[in-house]
Parts: C-alpha cells; structure tokens; sequence
C-alpha cells in the first residue's frame, strides 16, 4: 500500500508541470494491454468508487496484475513498475 502511495504521489510532481504532462499525454507506450470496456466499469468501481484492495481486482482483471495503479482525480491511472510508465489510463 505505501508503495502505491509513492507512486500516486511522484506521479502527482510530474502531472503538476505542464510540460511533463502535455509530454505524456502525447506519448506512446508499447503495451499490449487493451482495457475492455467491461473491465473499466469494474476497475472504475473497485478503485474509485468502493475503494477496494488490488486482490479483488485481480480476480476480475488478471491482466491488472501486472501494473500498478492509483486514482488520479477520479481516473484511474496504469503504470509499468519496471519502466515507470502510464501504460493505461481509464475514466
């Protein structure tokens, strides 16, 4: 859990610059995860909304194992622990 706080947190200092945001929104990331639309219902839900632990997410979307994760203003945000990068962002 502090982890994920960290990575809220340090990602929150980057969101704060206007150039470090405009670089990532504009950026490409080389993932091979696609979100279905099913699965951003149920992760808005666990993690916005009811604020769920990530073990109950897994069950429901095992590809989310993989990354970690943070609300981000009420969106949630994907990020590669090995490369730092935003690889899913979902509204």
């Amino acid at each position: 859990m502090k982890r994920i706080w960290l990575v809220a947190v340090a990602a929150a200092g980057l969101l704060a610059s206007g150039s470090a945001f405009a670089q990532m929104s504009t950026e490409t990331t080389t993932t091979t995860w696609t979100v279905k639309p099913q699965e951003r219902t149920v992760i808005k839900d666990y993690v916005v909304k009811e604020k769920v632990r990530p073990e109950a997410i897994y069950t429901r979307v095992p590809e989310a194992r993989h990354y970690q994760y943070f609300d981000w203003d009420g969106r949630v945000v994907f990020v590669d622990p090995d490369s730092r990068k935003v690889v899913q962002i979902v509204d």
